[in-house]
C-alpha cells in the first residue's frame, strides 16, 4: 500500500473525530480528550474554525441530520476516573456566525452516543462507560444504554429544560464499543462491553420497543461489521478484552459467530477501528495506544486468507475516519499519543 501522510495541526490528546456539512461544504470536526479546543476544517485538511477552546472531554460528535452545521457533542468526559460531570451538548451557529454551546442532557459518564433513523424518526441513543464510582479504577457499577426520540427542534433544551432519556439496557459492564451499521436503509447501532457484542435496532415507530440481539458472549471493546470476503455475509471484527491486545475476526455459521481469524501479534490498548471500503476492498482498520502504537489495515485475499499491512508506526491513533476526496482514499487519525491530527492518502 502507498501511503502520503500529512499532520494537518497539532491538538493535546486529540481524541474524537466526526464529518460536519457546514455551511455549504463537507468538514472534518476534531476535538481533544482532555481540556482543549475543537477544530473544524474542509476536506483539504485546512482549519475553517475553532468550535471551542475548552471544556474538552470529547468522546463522540454527530451531526444533527438535515441541519447545516449543527451537532451534539459530548463534553467533560476526561477518562474513565474523571467523568462523572459529563454531558451531551448542542453546538449550532449564532446569528453573528459564532458557536453557542447549550446543554441537551447530563449524563454522567456518558462515552459514545448517536443520533439514529428508523421510518422518519430520529433516535439518540447514549451508552455510559459505568454508572458511577466510589475510587479510581472502580468498576463496581456496571454502565447503561439510554435513548429517547430526538425532536427536529432542539431550541427548547438548555441546562434547565434537558431532553428525557430512558435506559434501554443495564449491566453493561466497561460500556465502551459503538459503531452505527447501516443495512437495508435503516440505521442500527452496534455496541461492546464486557458481556459482548449486541446489535440494536430502533424502534418500527414512535411508541415501540428497541430490538436488541446479543451476537457474541466474548468481552469486547470495540466492533465493526465487513464482508471481506464479498459471499454477502458481514464478518464481525473485534478488539478485545476492554483496551485490549487482541484484534478477531468472527464469521457467521450455523452455530452463531465462530472465530476464523486472529492477529498475530499483540496489538496493546486497540482503540481506533474503521469497517468498510478503502481504494475499492472491504477492509478494516484499527490503532492501537501502547507498545508499538501502530495504525494497521486488514483485508481479505482469495488466496492467501487475511491479510494486514502496516498504515503508520508509533503513532497511537485514539480514532479514525475514512471518506473519498476528488477520487482519492483520505484517513484522518487522531493520533492521541503524539497530539497530531494526521491525513493519509491512501492507495494500493
Amino acid at each position: 500500500m502507498k501511503v502520503e501522510k500529512k499532520i494537518i495541526s497539532r491538538l493535546t490528546k486529540c481524541y474524537s473525530i466526526a464529518p460536519l456539512h457546514d455551511r455549504g461544504q463537507d468538514c472534518v470536526l476534531v476535538a481533544a480528550e482532555k481540556t482543549d479546543r475543537c477544530l473544524l476544517f474542509d476536506r483539504k485538511g485546512r482549519i475553517l474554525d475553532t468550535v471551542w477552546e475548552e471544556p474538552g472531554g470529547t468522546m463522540s460528535m454527530v451531526q444533527v441530520p438535515e441541519s447545516d452545521g449543527q451537532f451534539l457533542a459530548t463534553h467533560k468526559f476526561y477518562s474513565p476516573n474523571d467523568s462523572a460531570d459529563a454531558e451531551i451538548v448542542i453546538v449550532s451557529h449564532k446569528e453573528d456566525g459564532e458557536w453557542e454551546v447549550r446543554t441537551l442532557v447530563k449524563l454522567p459518564h456518558v462515552h459514545r452516543f448517536d443520533i439514529v433513523r428508523r421510518n422518519g424518526i430520529n433516535y439518540l441513543i447514549a451508552c455510559t462507560l459505568k454508572s458511577g464510582h466510589k475510587f479510581k479504577d472502580d468498576w463496581s457499577v456496571p454502565g447503561k444504554v439510554y435513548a429517547a426520540v430526538l425532536p427536529e427542534d432542539l431550541s427548547i433544551f438548555d441546562r434547565e429544560h434537558q431532553l428525557k432519556i430512558q435506559v434501554i439496557k443495564e449491566n453493561m459492564l466497561k460500556n465502551h464499543g459503538y459503531y452505527r451499521i447501516v443495512e437495508n436503509d435503516m440505521d442500527t447501532c452496534l455496541i461492546s462491553a464486557d458481556c459482548g457484542v449486541y446489535r440494536f435496532f430502533p424502534p418500527v415507530d414512535i411508541n415501540g420497543e428497541w430490538e436488541i440481539d446479543q451476537l457474541l458472549d466474548t468481552p469486547s471493546s470495540d466492533a465493526v461489521l465487513v464482508d471481506f470476503d464479498g459471499d454477502g455475509e458481514k464478518e464481525l471484527a473485534v478488539l478485545s478484552p476492554f483496551h485490549g491486545d487482541k484484534i478477531c475476526i468472527y464469521k457467521k455459521l450455523d452455530k452463531g459467530f465462530e472465530r476464523v481469524y486472529e492477529y498475530e501479534k499483540p496489538a496493546d490498548f486497540t482503540h481506533a477501528i474503521y469497517g468498510g471500503s478503502l481504494c475499492g476492498k472491504q477492509v478494516l482498520i484499527v490503532g492501537h495506544r501502547k507498545a508499538e502504537r501502530n495504525l494497521i489495515v486488514f483485508w481479505w485475499d482469495e488466496e492467501k486468507g487475511y491479510c494486514w499491512e502496516l498504515i503508520d508506526e508509533d503513532c497511537g491513533s485514539a480514532n479514525v475516519f475514512h471518506f473519498v476526496d476528488e477520487g482519492k482514499d483520505i484517513l484522518i487519525s487522531a493520533n492521541r499519543e503524539n497530539d497530531e491530527i494526521a491525513m493519509y492518502t491512501l492507495e494500493w
